[in-house]
């Protein structure tokens, strides 16, 4: 038996500070490479307990500590930590909750306290950007013993951005403080302020957290199962050794050369663990200074390089598992977690992410705006993609999204495609395009309708009997355009509207108080339409009840109402 460090997450909503705060940590400059500034995949860096003592000098006293040391997971946000599972619960066994202390609780922020709360996850909060509070700018080192020379107007100024962020987080539901004035930390949640940046105040969040875990995470951190039980993270080709596998072991023992159930593109096949690689302690695992060190077993908890032997394609998101005991149980239980709680539905859009994780964030994002989803999957965008997209009897939905995966194929034909490594602006590109298609098609549907009108054969305006019949109208109401349909008032059709002109302009429409000419096939004026009669477009019934939903004006509703009553003389419940 022996005692594991516990896994720390990392969330908050974008931009808050969370990768700057682990590089502050450790020293990196992981926040720079990401794209747009955004984590958008998930990472693990160790920090051994002498660090944190280390770090802490000043504040930690005669406190002593049987961890050995804290796993942070930096993630994209809310929706990575929810994939992260096990057992019905997050493999995190204590979290961090990143906040600008200007701008307090944010969308996503109340998101990630939603599945805190999910999860049951023990969090402390750690109040960012204070060095833009006046009076911080600069400081550095822990946080307690600074307040003693701090002018007392500008801690004021603090404790009430503190408070505020208190009384947010108490209408969330729980009851917060600054860490130094909690007597109970199983009532209230800690809020640490700091400074990601400069990194005042990080000694005393690892002190926090390295506390809380010693106090009341020693019985779940004990760890008696050799059985190893991790996540896949990322599924990355390294130059001299292949397919690689960055990892999270969250149980027992792993061990070089034994067998591992995971998720591949060929299903859940039975893997032998090749080599195992670490990062040297404070490195980041996605982006190490240094190289990884080969060791031939691993404990819980910890962030690793798996090698495996055969044909590769593991697929990142995937839980792994030692083939032990009830291999069919197992591999049910790895099928169900990669399968996740994505249903498709018959009618949707396409999405594809490079991992696991990055798709579960995808189809979480897609169903809070309510886009159907018909096809989820991991991997790069194929031929395939683009028939399934291309099938969907819904413009707006014949979209395939692209998330951090290339395109195989360039065949677009008439599916618009989305291509962004960024999860917020695929999204809002999304929500553009959608809207852009549907106006699109709204206007195409409209150009077909025919439109309420409502004109005057004028006297004295016949300019040609017949074949065709050129006569001048002057538009009563509504909206004439070529091709419209008119019919006389006793519901009689007279046919088409073949040309509309002014002068010697054509025209493809003309508005109320508009007065034309128009020509008109297979009539002859004096029998079939005299001078001074009242015409009416010739509105089919299904347009009819399209333009009842439009935002029609009073004359053309009136119109409407006028083709209803003709049209009701012989079809009574018409338009209905």
């Amino acid at each position: 038996m022996w005692v594991r460090q516990p896994i720390v997450g990392v969330l908050g909503h974008v931009d808050h500070g969370k990768t700057s705060l682990l590089d502050n940590i450790r020293g990196g400059v992981v926040a720079a490479r990401e794209a747009g500034g955004i984590t958008q995949h998930i990472g693990a860096t160790e920090v051994p307990i002498q660090e944190i003592v280390r770090i802490c000098a000043d504040i930690i006293g005669s406190r002593s500590f049987k961890i050995p040391g804290l796993l942070f997971i930096d993630t994209p946000g809310h929706e990575s930590f929810s994939s992260l599972r096990i057992r019905g619960g997050s493999i995190a066994d204590i979290a961090v909750l990143v906040i600008d202390v200007r701008e307090g609780i944010m969308p996503q922020t109340r998101e990630s306290l939603e599945v805190l709360k999910k999860f049951k996850t023990p969090f402390v909060v750690a109040a960012n950007k204070v060095d833009l509070i006046e009076g911080f700018s600069g400081m550095k080192g822990a946080f307690i013993p600074s307040i003693k020379n701090t002018d007392q107007s500008k801690l004021e100024e603090l404790d009430n951005k503190l408070f505020q962020l208190s009384s947010q987080l108490y209408r969330e539901g729980f009851s917060a403080d600054r860490y130094d004035r909690i007597s109970d930390f199983t009532r209230n949640v800690a809020i640490v302020p700091l400074s990601a940046k400069s990194g005042y105040g990080v000694p005393d969040l690892l002190m926090v957290l390295s506390g809380l875990a010693q106090t009341f995470l020693e019985s779940q951190l004990r760890n008696e199962e050799e059985t190893a039980e991790g996540t896949i993270l990322e599924v990355r080709e390294e130059k001299g050794m292949g397919e690689v596998s960055d990892a999270i072991l969250y149980s027992g023992v792993i061990k070089r050369g034994e067998t591992v159930l995971t998720g591949t593109v060929g299903g859940i096949k039975a893997l032998r663990v090749k080599g195992i690689f670490k990062p040297k302690p404070l490195d980041e695992i996605r982006d190490p200074r240094d190289r990884f060190l080969p060791v031939s077993e691993v404990r819980a908890a910890s962030g690793i390089r798996i090698l495996f032997q055969g044909e590769g394609g593991v697929i990142p998101g995937s839980p792994f598992k030692e083939a032990t005991g009830d291999l069919i149980t197992l591999k049910k239980s790895i099928e169900d977690a990669i399968k996740g709680s994505f249903r498709p539905s018959s009618e949707g859009i396409v999405a594809k992410a490079d991992t696991v994780g990055g798709l579960e964030a995808l189809v979480y994002e897609l169903s809070r705006i309510n886009v159907p989803i018909k096809k989820a999957e991991v991997g790069p965008v194929s031929k395939r993609d683009f028939t399934d997209a291309g099938t969907n009897s819904v413009p707006e939905n014949r979209i395939i999204i692209a998330f951090n995966v290339p395109v195989e194929v360039k065949d677009f034909q008439d599916v618009r495609i989305i291509e962004n490594k960024i999860i917020y602006s695929i999204k809002d590109d999304l929500v553009k395009t959608r809207e852009e298609i549907k106006q699109r098609e709204l206007e195409q549907k409209r150009k077909a309708m025919t439109f309420p009108c409502k004109l005057l054969v004028m006297e004295g305006n016949v300019f040609r009997v017949s074949k065709p019949a050129i006569f001048g109208v002057r538009i009563i109401g509504g909206k004439l355009r070529v091709r419209t349909q008119l019919m006389k008032i006793d519901g009689s059709n007279v046919g088409p509207v073949k040309s509309i002109r002014t002068g010697e302009q054509s025209l493809d429409e003309a508005n109320q108080g508009d007065e034309v000419a128009i020509a008109m096939d297979n009539i002859t004026v004096g029998r079939q339409i005299r001078e001074g009669d009242i015409l009416y477009s010739d509105i089919n019934e299904r347009d009819f009840r399209l333009l009842k939903e439009e935002n029609l004006n009073i004359d053309e509703n009136m119109i409407m109402d006028d083709i209803k009553n003709l049209r009701r003389k012989t079809s009574p419940f018409w338009g209905s």
